[in-house]
């Protein structure tokens, strides 16, 4: 509840301050499953993934984020590219990274309500728009690139 809560506060943030925020999302794929990550305050499924900190690089956030949203340490990340969401009063770029070597060493924190793997070939059918096309592009082999999310 307490997720919640906050995410309707920050809602009304964007609605009256219109932020321009970075984020970070890693698709953490191994024997063609993807793993997925479902939110306490919102429903449907999402790559792992979060806001970057003020002094923090990109990998470091992406890490970061993985390591509280999954438990997982990644190995080599590889940028899949660049992308704005201009939905909710807001301006959103986020930035998704492909990461194949990965190892649980912990467990997902309280944000998070289930963690699962899901095959390349059936994602589920609530996983937001934006993670299903850039899940998508990686399936069609697309490089480095840029767009709207």
């Amino acid at each position: 509840m307490f997720f919640r809560i906050l995410y309707f506060a920050f809602r009304i943030y964007c609605f009256l301050f219109r932020p321009v925020r970075m984020g970070v999302r890693t698709m953490m794929i191994q024997d063609d499953r993807v793993w997925l990550v479902r939110q306490t305050y919102m429903g449907g499924w999402f790559m792992p993934g979060g806001g970057v900190k003020r002094g923090e690089t990109l990998d470091q956030a992406a890490r970061r984020e993985a390591k509280e949203e999954t438990g997982a340490e990644l190995g080599d990340l590889k940028l899949l590219g660049a992308y704005t969401n201009l939905t909710e009063w807001k301006t959103d770029h986020n930035v998704v990274f492909i990461c194949h070597e990965f190892e649980f060493t912990g467990k997902p924190d309280s944000e998070i309500a289930e963690l699962r793997a899901f095959s390349l070939n059936e994602l589920p059918e609530n996983l937001w728009l934006g993670h299903r096309l850039r899940l998508e592009e990686y399936k069609s082999g697309a490089v480095a690139q840029f767009g709207e999310w």
